[in-house]
C-alpha cells in the first residue's frame, strides 16, 4: 500500500493515512471515495461521480458543488500526509493508487488465489487465502454512502463475491477434515440463503462425513421442499447426484487422504487454524468489542511485555444471545497476533449430545499441534501436562466454546502468558473469575438501535425502513434476542413479497410465538435451545422457574419468590442464585429479578405440561396474598388518613357468597373478579361470562350491561373486534334502557372505538364525539380523555391529521392534569405518530422523545417500540 494508504469499503467507507484514520465528513465524500477507489487506477466520468452523490436528480450546482467535495477529499488526503491522488483529465476523474490500496482490491486477489490453490488441491492454502481475504470485511459493503443505483448494485456485487467466498472457505474447510465445525454455519447460511444449492451441497456433505447419514438427507428434502414451494424448481443435477451418492454410502464421499496423513510430519510445530468461519452479518456489540480489545497485551512492536498470568476472556449470557458470534467474531478480528495458530472446540455443554469430555478435547487440541496420536498419553492428566508443555512460549488463541461449567475448562487452560483464551458458557463460571482471574463479560439482550441494523442487515434497509411499526412490534416480539431475530428474519427471507406485519401478526399469540420461531432445525429452534439450560437444572430451581411463568408482573422479588413457592427465603435466594447462574433469570436490581418475553413463555409452557392446574392456581393465590397484605401494610404507613383498603378480595367475596348461597353477590364477585384476572392478562372471560349468565337470571340488566362493557374490552385486547362491537352495542343499548347516563357514555365511546378498529371510521367519529358531549356534561374528565383519544384515532386513520392532532393534545391536556403517567406517555406516543404522517418530524421526535422519558420512569415495556421508531426515524 502506498505510504500507509489503505481504502476501505467492505463496510462503512474509511480513509486510513500514514497518521491513521482520516475523518470523512458526510455521505458524500464517502460516496465519492467510494466511487473513485472501486475504480482505483481508471478514469470516472463526471457524470458517473454526479449520479452517485444524487441517484434521484441532480441540483443545478451539481458540478460546483462536486468540486467543492474533491477538493475537501484532497485536502484531507494532504492533511493525513498524503500525496493529491486525485487526478483530473478534462471531465474525468481517477484516484492514481496501487490497486491493493482498496480493501476490495485485496480481497479480489485472495480471493482469487484461493480458488486457485484450492483447484490445485492444497485446501490448507486455500483457507489462509480466503479467510484472510474474509477478514477483510468489517460489516455491510458501502454502508454508509449514500443509497441509489450505483450503490446498490456495488453492495449487491460485493455481497455477492463474499458469499461465494465463504462457500469456497468452507468447501476448503470440509477438505481438511473441518467438517464437524462447519455444520453449525452452514446451517445459518442456508437459513440465510436458502436458493443458493451450493450451500446445501455443503450442509449434506458435512453431515454426512460427521457420520449423520439421515440428517443429511433430510437437508435434502428441506431443499427441495423450499425449491419447490418458492419457486417451483426441482434441486439441479449436482444436488440430486450428491443425494444419490448418500444413500448408497458412495466411497468417493469420504474425506480424502490428507498429504499431512501420509507423509512424515515436517519438522517445526504445527500451526493449527481452527477457527470456524466468521458471522458474515455480524452487527453492534461495540462496548463489549472494546472491552474485549482491552485485554490485549501490547507486544512485538516496543510497548508493554506480555503479562504474566494467561489472559482469560469468559463470555456468558442467556441461550440465544450470541456469545459464540461474538467470540469468534473478536477471534478472527485478533487472530494475527498470535502467529502461533488458534484452536477451537466446541464442548457442548448445554447441547442435547453428553458435554464432550475435557480428554477428548484435550486429545484433540494435541493432534491439531502435530502430535503422532500412537504416543498420546492415556490420562487426562497426563495429557493435560503435555499441552500445557506444547504451549509454553508459544503465541496462541485458544477459543474453549460451550462450557458446561468451571471444572469443563479448567484442564484446558495454558500456563503460558503468552496465550489468550476465550470461553463462552450459559453458565456465570463465577469460581474460574474468582480462582484463575478470568474477565468476566456478561451479555446483554441487543439494544433497539442494534436490533433494528441486524434486521436491516438481514432484510435489506428498504424493506425495514418501509415498515417502521412492524419492525419495532417484531424487535419487542422476539425480546431483542439475536437468535430469535435471525430466526425471524430467516422466516422473512424466505418469504420477500409478503409485508413484516405479517410475520408480526403470526407472533402474537403468545401460545404460539415459539412455534413461529422454529425453522425445523435444532440447533436453531427456540423452544429446544432453551430447554438445553432448563435440563442442568436442579428439580427445586426448575419448578422454580416453571411458576415464575406463573407469576403476572414483569419482575418479582425475592419476597414475593419466596411466598410463589412457599419456601423460606434463604431456600428461594438459593434456587434464584442457580437461575442467574444459568443465564434463565436477570437480577436486575437489588433482590428483584426477570426474565426476556420469550424465556417467559417457554416458563409458561413448562408450568402447563408440568405444574397441575391445582397447584398452579395456589401459587398465584399465593403471591397475589403476599401483594395484598405487603399493599395494605404499605398503605397504612404511607396514608394512614386515607380510607383503608378493603381486604375482601372477589376471590374471598365469591367463596363467601356462594357459602351463603347470595347469587347477587356471586354475580357481583365473579364480574369483579373477571374485571381483576383481565388487568392481569388472563382473557379467558370464564368468570365474566358465569357473571352475565346469573345477571341474566336475576334480571339484573345493569349487571348485564357492565359485564358487557368488561367483555368487550377483553374481546377487543383479542383482536377479536366483531365480538367486541356486539358485547359494546349490548352494553350501550342496556345502560340507555336503563337510565344509567355514566355508563352510557362510556359504552358510547367504547363502541366507537370498536368500529374504528373496524376501519369504520364515520360510524366511530359519530359515536366518539356524542360520547365526548355526554362526558363533559357529567364531569368525567377520565372518559373525557378516552373520547378525545378515540377521536384522535380514527381522524388520524382517516387521514385529518390536523383534527387528529387537535384532539391528542387536547387527550393530553387531561392526563397531565389527571396526573396519570402512563395515558401521558399514550397520548404523546399517538401524537408523535400523527406528527410523523403530515412529515413534522421534529416534532414527531419531540413527541416520542417525551413518551419515552416517562416509560423510562416508569420501567414500562412499551419503551422500547417507541426507541424504535426514533431509530428509525433518525
Amino acid at each position: 500500500m502506498l505510504g500507509g494508504l489503505d481504502i476501505r469499503v467492505l463496510g462503512p467507507v474509511e480513509l486510513i493515512g500514514p497518521q491513521g484514520r482520516v475523518a470523512l465528513c458526510g455521505g458524500g465524500e464517502r460516496t465519492l471515495l467510494a466511487r473513485l477507489g472501486l475504480s482505483v487506477g481508471q478514469a470516472v466520468a463526471r457524470a458517473a461521480l454526479i449520479d452517485a452523490l444524487w441517484p434521484d436528480a441532480a441540483p443545478a450546482t451539481a458540478v460546483k458543488t462536486l468540486r467543492s467535495h474533491l477538493a475537501r477529499l484532497r485536502g484531507r488526503l494532504r492533511e493525513a500526509g498524503l500525496a493529491d491522488l486525485i487526478a483530473t483529465r478534462g471531465g474525468d476523474y481517477a484516484l492514481h493508487a496501487p490497486r491493493d490500496a482498496v480493501d476490495a482490491a485485496r480481497f479480489e486477489t485472495l480471493t482469487t488465489s484461493g480458488r486457485a490453490v484450492l483447484a490445485s488441491g492444497d485446501a490448507q492454502a486455500a483457507v489462509e487465502a480466503l479467510r484472510t481475504g474474509l477478514a477483510l470485511w468489517h460489516g455491510e459493503a458501502l454502508a454508509d454512502c449514500r443509497p441509489g443505483p450505483w450503490q446498490h448494485a456495488e453492495a449487491t456485487r460485493l455481497g455477492e463475491a463474499r458469499l461465494a467466498a465463504t462457500e469456497d472457505l468452507l468447501t476448503a474447510q470440509l477438505a481438511l477434515g473441518g467438517h464437524a465445525t462447519a455444520i453449525g454455519e452452514l446451517k445459518f447460511l442456508v437459513s440465510q440463503h436458502p436458493f443458493r444449492e451450493r450451500l446445501w451441497e455443503l450442509l449434506m456433505l458435512a453431515l454426512y462425513r460427521s457420520g449423520r447419514q439421515a440428517d443429511a438427507l433430510t437437508a435434502f428434502q428441506r431443499a427441495r421442499t423450499t425449491l419447490i414451494d418458492e419457486l417451483g424448481i426441482e434441486p439441479g443435477r449436482e444436488l440430486r447426484r450428491l443425494e444419490a451418492a448418500i444413500l448408497t454410502a458412495d466411497s468417493a464421499l469420504e474425506l480424502p487422504p490428507h498429504p499431512d496423513q501420509t507423509m512424515p510430519r515436517a519438522s517445526g510445530p504445527a500451526v493449527p487454524r481452527q477457527l470456524p468461519a466468521d458471522n458474515s452479518g455480524f452487527i453492534g456489540r461495540h462496548r463489549h468489542l472494546q472491552e474485549l480489545d482491552a485485554l490485549l497485551p501490547r507486544n512485538g512492536d516496543g510497548g508493554d511485555p506480555f503479562p504474566q498470568a494467561v489472559v482469560i476472556s469468559a463470555i456468558a449470557g442467556t441461550a440465544g444471545i450470541g456469545k459464540t458470534t461474538l467470540a469468534l467474531h473478536w477471534a478472527h478480528q485478533i487472530a494475527n497476533r498470535y502467529p502461533d495458530g488458534q484452536l477451537y472446540v466446541n464442548l457442548r455443554g448445554f447441547d442435547p449430545q453428553a458435554p464432550m469430555e475435557t480428554g477428548q478435547a484435550l486429545h484433540d487440541f494435541l493432534r491439531a499441534l502435530g502430535m503422532d496420536p500412537q504416543i498420546i498419553p492415556t490420562t487426562d492428566e497426563a495429557k493435560a501436562s503435555l499441552y500445557r508443555g506444547l504451549l509454553a512460549d508459544r503465541r496462541m488463541l485458544i477459543v474453549l466454546d460451550n462450557a458446561r461449567d468451571t471444572d469443563h475448562v479448567r484442564p484446558l487452560l495454558p500456563a503460558s502468558p503468552t496465550c489468550l483464551v476465550i470461553i463462552t458458557s450459559r453458565n456465570r463460571l463465577d469460581s474460574l473469575t474468582a480462582r484463575d482471574g478470568a474477565h468476566r463479560l456478561i451479555l446483554d439482550l441487543l439494544t433497539t438501535d442494534e436490533a433494528v441494523a441486524l434486521l436491516a442487515t438481514r432484510l435489506g434497509h428498504q424493506r425495514v425502513a418501509a415498515e417502521p411499526d412492524a419492525v419495532a412490534d417484531l424487535i419487542d416480539r422476539c425480546a431483542r434476542l439475536p437468535l430469535a431475530l435471525s430466526i425471524a428474519a430467516a422466516r422473512a427471507t424466505t418469504h420477500p413479497h409478503l409485508p413484516l406485519s405479517r410475520l408480526v401478526d403470526d407472533l402474537a399469540d403468545e401460545r404460539t410465538r415459539l412455534d413461529t420461531l422454529d425453522l425445523g432445525d435444532t440447533d436453531l429452534d427456540l423452544r429446544t435451545v432453551f430447554s438445553w439450560s432448563y435440563h442442568t437444572l436442579t428439580p427445586q430451581a426448575a419448578r422454580l422457574f416453571r411458576l415464575l411463568g406463573v407469576h403476572p408482573g414483569p419482575d418479582i422479588s425475592l419476597y414475593a419468590a419466596a411466598n410463589l413457592t412457599s419456601l423460606h427465603i434463604s431456600q428461594a435466594r438459593s434456587l434464584l442464585n442457580e437461575l442467574t447462574r444459568a443465564h434463565l433469570l436477570e437480577e436486575h436490581a437489588s433482590n428483584r429479578y426477570r426474565f426476556h418475553d420469550l424465556l417467559r413463555t417457554y416458563a409458561i409452557e413448562q408450568a402447563t405440561d408440568d405444574e397441575p392446574e391445582p397447584q398452579r392456581r395456589a401459587a398465584m393465590r399465593r403471591v397475589l396474598d403476599y401483594y395484598v397484605h405487603t399493599s395494605y401494610a404499605a398503605a397504612l404507613v404511607l396514608a394512614p388518613h386515607w380510607e383503608p383498603i378493603p381486604l375482601d378480595t372477589p376471590q374471598t367475596a365469591l367463596t363467601a357468597a356462594r357459602r351463603l348461597g347470595d347469587r347477587v353477590a356471586q354475580a357481583c364477585a365473579h364480574r369483579l373478579l373477571g374485571s381483576a384476572y383481565t388487568r392481569l392478562g388472563r382473557n379467558d372471560a370464564l368468570d365474566l361470562q358465569r357473571a352475565l349468565t346469573l345477571c341474566r337470571e336475576l334480571g339484573d340488566r345493569t349487571g348485564q350491561a357492565r359485564i358487557h362493557h368488561a367483555l368487550g374490552w377483553v374481546r377487543e385486547q383479542q383482536g377479536r373486534h366483531d365480538e367486541a362491537l356486539t358485547h359494546a352495542q349490548h352494553a350501550l343499548d342496556l345502560f340507555h334502557a336503563t337510565g344509567h347516563r355514566a355508563g352510557e357514555a362510556r359504552a358510547l365511546n367504547q363502541v366507537g372505538w370498536c368500529h374504528a378498529r373496524l376501519e369504520h371510521y364515520p360510524q366511530a367519529l359519530t359515536h366518539c364525539q356524542h360520547a365526548l358531549h355526554l362526558l363533559r356534561d357529567l364531569g368525567d374528565r377520565t372518559g373525557e380523555a378516552l373520547a378525545l383519544d378515540s377521536l384522535g384515532y380514527a381522524h388520524h386513520r382517516l387521514g385529518h391529521h390536523l383534527q387528529a392532532i387537535t384532539h391528542y393534545q387536547l387527550s393530553l391536556a387531561l392526563w397531565r392534569h389527571l396526573g396519570s403517567q402512563y395515558e401521558e406517555a399514550q397520548a404523546l406516543h399517538h401524537l408523535g405518530d400523527t406528527f410523523h404522517a403530515t412529515g413534522n418530524h421534529p416534532d414527531a421526535q419531540d413527541a416520542w422523545q417525551h413518551a419515552l422519558a416517562i416509560l423510562d420512569r416508569l420501567g414500562h415495556s412499551d419503551a422500547a417500540q417507541i426507541r424504535t421508531k426514533l431509530t428509525l426515524s433518525a
